[in-house]
């Protein structure tokens, strides 16, 4: 892997903005009857300028110039009066860049006119803001959530322009006018506990903005944001009106042993509430160092399982947090307090291997890759071992990003959850060596030596671990699917059990025709599964080991999106006494709408944190791909009709409506 070097994005910014001056220069000249033959070059530069996240700001400047030369004129933009906030998402969401720029620069225009600097003649500033705050609300997922697998799939890069867009608009227009729709939007988002949290913390930093802001009011908005706000900058009593880190200190440093308790229990419980955690958290937890264990798992929020691990391994917990928490890795304390929790420091090789992350010497390009994502304001051992902790505590935090590496992500979160050690041992060889070496029938696979893996940059939209590893495991993996080209059937098949682990069944089903995509053996496909899995048809065997599964992506029209890589964790009855898949989706969000009223679940339904679920029957109906122990069989006979009947049904309305041999019963049926 080379060194990254990389234009300042101001540079980058000037030199578009410079061929945009010149493309919008030749469209304004152009007579009538010429401007569609200048439209394409002037909108493909316009949409570059978009994709930084600096560039709305310079298109809002040039949006009156842009209407004025033409830009809209034979479209429906050309009546912004009568335009429909609804219609947005569809727009925002095309493949087509040419639809989605135009789209932009429309909201740019109706921003310009409602801050009141273009006096547009057919639509006021007050139908312009009105418009926009409905555009804002109707759209919120862009200002929260990652690109999912459907825009990922249809629009790749371009994902990023709808994102940058409505934060620029959230930012001009007032966060005041959308503020309840983003409060539960956070707190959705925080029930999943998801490892990376920055856009949170943004998103609960503009609500206190617009909490202290004299200028904004909220009016009755905002309720119940204040138990968000207080979690990062008011949460105890010393630090009620956000001091300061060195005010705090100062405070801190003339407590007695109860303001201390006080402080501790304080900030572990808001903690363990919301899942994030404040940097007056940190220095406590830095000061408690010379001052009491004891305080420490107060702080900390441990129950008696955690406090005995951190006890047994005070002096490792110990190097772990003068290493790892800082003000600016605060998430690292939440990280280490469930790694305390789940008692993972028992099993023998993890501390040790734990020692050797604290002491390891990392290479240029990792210290490299670290700092490019994450600033230089902790030093890069330290922002990395607070990822450590972070995956080890929450296996089920991680997320890919924007970025086609759903297997990767699934391999680091099945280790973290299952094999800690071997999570490290990975990250040794990638953060210290620059490579990683994996076996794949016997042979080795160098990460270093492989042609590349699916993701056509290196990511930098990932926790710490995954920053250094993913690409490694990436290359690995695509180089394991090239390994088997030639064979029959889908490379899966002998690609997971070797690339995720030994615990991955050998027995391996699929109902998708690798050659023709057509649905081939469902009912025996779909008897199988649930023989496996159903703890009715399985002898109420619960799942050991964490699988490796493939699910068909639907949007929420139920339309095919693309193939997904899960993992299943358990199989249990909610607490409605519907049995359901509880399964981890290497997404940053997980709550999706799959269409049809298959709607998957993140709370509320006996998950725990970090896992998704939907009713059996609805999850069968979107899987394609499952390993299983083929020793164990199960009552595949047992499975009714009607039961069957009801998954088909479900996969018949989605993707799976065209997917039907000539001869098949389904098509039959349907002709």
């Amino acid at each position: 892997m080379n060194p990254i070097s990389e234009q300042t994005a101001e540079q980058k910014l000037q030199q578009l903005l410079e061929k945009l001056d010149d493309a919008l220069q030749q469209f304004e000249q152009a007579a009538d009857f010429a401007k569609p033959g200048k439209l394409p070059r002037l909108l493909d530069t316009a949409r570059r300028v978009l994709m930084l996240e600096e560039g709305h700001s310079a298109m809002e400047k040039l949006s009156q110039r842009l209407e004025t030369a033409g830009i809209f004129a034979g479209t429906d933009w050309a009546t912004p009066q009568i335009l429909v906030p609804s219609l947005t998402t569809a727009s925002l969401k095309s493949a087509d860049a040419n639809l989605v720029t135009i789209e932009a620069l429309n909201e740019l225009r109706l921003l310009s006119v409602a801050l009141g600097d273009y006096n547009h003649p057919l639509i006021s500033s007050e139908q312009a803001h009105h418009h926009l705050t409905q555009v804002i609300a109707i759209n919120l997922a862009y200002l929260f959530t990652p690109p999912n697998e459907a825009e990922r799939e249809s629009q790749g890069r371009l994902a990023r322009l709808p994102r940058y867009l409505f934060q620029h608009l959230a930012k001009r227009i007032g966060y005041e006018h959308i503020i309840d729709q983003l409060i539960d939007e956070i707190w959705r988002i925080l029930r999943q506990r998801p490892i990376q949290v920055d856009a949170v913390k943004s998103m609960v930093t503009q609500i206190a903005i617009c909490q202290q802001d004299p200028s904004i009011d909220l009016g009755v908005s905002g309720q119940g944001a204040d138990r968000l706000v207080s979690s990062l900058y008011g949460t105890t009593q010393a630090c009620r009106e956000d001091p300061g880190t060195e005010v705090y200190q100062e405070r801190l440093n003339a407590m007695d042993a109860k303001a201390l308790q006080s402080e501790a229990t304080g900030f572990a419980r808001a903690m363990h509430d919301t899942g994030l955690v404040s940097p007056y958290h940190a220095v406590l937890v830095r000061h408690l160092l010379e001052v009491d264990d004891y305080l420490m798992s107060e702080a900390l929020g441990l129950s008696s399982t955690g406090r005995d691990c951190f006890l047994c391994y005070r002096q490792l917990a110990r190097a772990m947090i003068e290493l790892a928490v800082h003000p600016q890795t605060a998430q690292a304390i939440y990280g280490l307090a469930l790694l305390l929790e789940r008692g993972i420091l028992y099993q023998p090789p993890v501390a040790p291997a734990l020692w050797r992350q604290l002491g390891l010497n990392l290479s240029p390009y990792a210290q490299q890759r670290l700092q490019i994502a994450y600033g230089q304001q902790v030093t890069p051992e330290a922002r990395l071992m607070e990822g450590v902790v972070c995956i080890l505590g929450l296996p089920l935090g991680v997320g890919q990003g924007n970025n086609p590496t759903c297997q990767s992500a699934r391999a680091l979160s099945m280790w973290a959850y299952n094999d800690p050690d071997y999570l490290l041992q990975m990250l040794t060889w990638a953060a210290r060596d620059d490579e990683i070496i994996m076996h794949f029938e016997g042979q080795p696979i160098s990460s270093r030596e492989s042609a590349g893996g699916l993701a056509q940059e290196l990511p930098l939209d990932l926790d710490p671990v995954s920053l250094l590893v993913v690409p490694h495991l990436d290359a690995i993996y695509v180089e394991m699917g090239r390994r088997c080209v030639g064979r029959e059937g889908d490379p899966h098949r002998w690609v997971n059990p070797e690339f995720h682990g030994w615990w991955s069944g050998r027995g391996f089903q699929i109902n998708v025709d690798v050659a023709t995509g057509q649905l081939q053996e469902l009912d025996a496909f779909l008897r199988s599964f649930y023989a496996c899995y159903h703890p009715y048809y399985n002898g109420n065997q619960p799942l050991i080991h964490p699988q490796p599964a493939g699910i068909a992506i639907t949007d929420s029209a139920a339309r095919f999106i693309g193939w997904h890589a899960i993992t299943l964790l358990r199989v249990a009855l909610d607490p409605d006494e519907v049995m359901r898949v509880y399964f981890y989706n290497p997404n940053n969000d997980s709550g999706q709408n799959w269409g049809d009223g298959v709607v998957v679940s993140t709370s509320d339904k006996g998950e725990r944190f970090g896992e998704s679920s939907l009713p059996f029957a609805q999850f069968a109906s979107r899987l394609y791909i499952f390993h299983h122990d083929p020793l164990e069989g199960g009552q595949t006979q047992a499975v009714s009709g009607e039961e069957l009947d009801e998954v088909k049904g479900f996969i018949e309305r989605s993707w799976g409506a065209d997917r039907h041999p000539v001869d098949s019963p389904l098509q039959a049926a349907k002709n």
